[in-house]
């Protein structure tokens, strides 16, 4: 289906904030008889087309599960790939993210990532700090569990300075210290290649989003697919565990 099939609904309607689990690369490749690594070079491609027609749409925020550090179990050819990748995602798509006016964000710990990647991932925030358009988020070695950990961490850290007392610790208190802290909770979650679970990515913060899953692995996920996650997100009634006025 073209994307221009899809009418969007009113702009009211429409997610501010879409979150992405990208699954399916390495089924999609097996599928066509390709190395797994072909899957992921050309779901780098879905990338570029879904962050460029969020921005070209001026929607709010895109985060999109990258690596999660269960990922680092995979074998060590596929692992070196994606670092590979990584770093030259991070410098050739410099010039687009400028482009469109598309800050970039990282979510998830340094341990682990080569330092050469981490530098151009530094380096690609830098350079898009100021811009004040799509705030692009990638969950990088990251782990839901393991971001309210370290959130409990830096609450505990408050506390035993004194500077916090245990019972001033309330809801807000935990999502201010979370990786997420200055971003609203996402509005919208997406999943491909037709998986029901949420594999442990925003736990926190995904509460009240509204879940959407295709068939589509990710590699085959295009601007299309967007717009008619986008269309029945607006069919949805969001009670936030109320009842629904009108």
């Amino acid at each position: 289906m073209d994307s221009t099939d899809i009418v969007l609904p009113d702009r009211e309607l429409w997610p501010n904030h879409v979150a992405i689990i990208m699954d399916g690369n390495g089924r999609w490749a097996e599928s066509q008889g390709l190395p797994r690594s072909e899957g992921h070079r050309l779901g780098a491609n879905a990338v570029q087309k879904v962050v460029e027609e969020m921005a070209r749409l001026q929607m709010g925020c895109l985060t999109l599960y990258c690596l999660s550090n269960e990922n680092w179990k995979r074998p060590e050819p596929e692992l070196q790939f994606l670092m590979h990748l990584l770093q030259h995602y991070m410098i050739e798509q410099r010039e687009g993210l400028l482009k469109h006016n598309i800050r970039l964000r990282i979510l998830g710990r340094q341990t682990g990532i080569p330092t050469e990647v981490w530098q151009e991932m530094e380096e690609t925030k830098r350079l898009t700090r100021e811009n004040t358009g799509l705030q692009l988020c990638l969950a990088i070695n990251y782990g839901g569990r393991q971001e309210i950990v370290d959130a409990c961490r830096a609450i505990s850290a408050r506390v035993a300075s004194g500077e916090l007392r245990p019972d001033q610790i309330e809801e807000k208190t935990l999502a201010a210290h979370l990786y997420t802290h200055d971003l609203p909770d996402p509005d919208l979650l997406i999943r491909t290649a037709g998986e029901m679970r949420v594999s442990n990515y925003l736990l926190w913060q995904i509460s009240y989003s509204e879940i959407w899953v295709t068939h589509r692995c990710w590699p085959d996920f295009a601007e299309s697919d967007l717009h008619a996650a986008i269309v029945d997100y607006a069919r949805r009634k969001r009670k936030f565990g109320g009842l629904k006025q009108g």
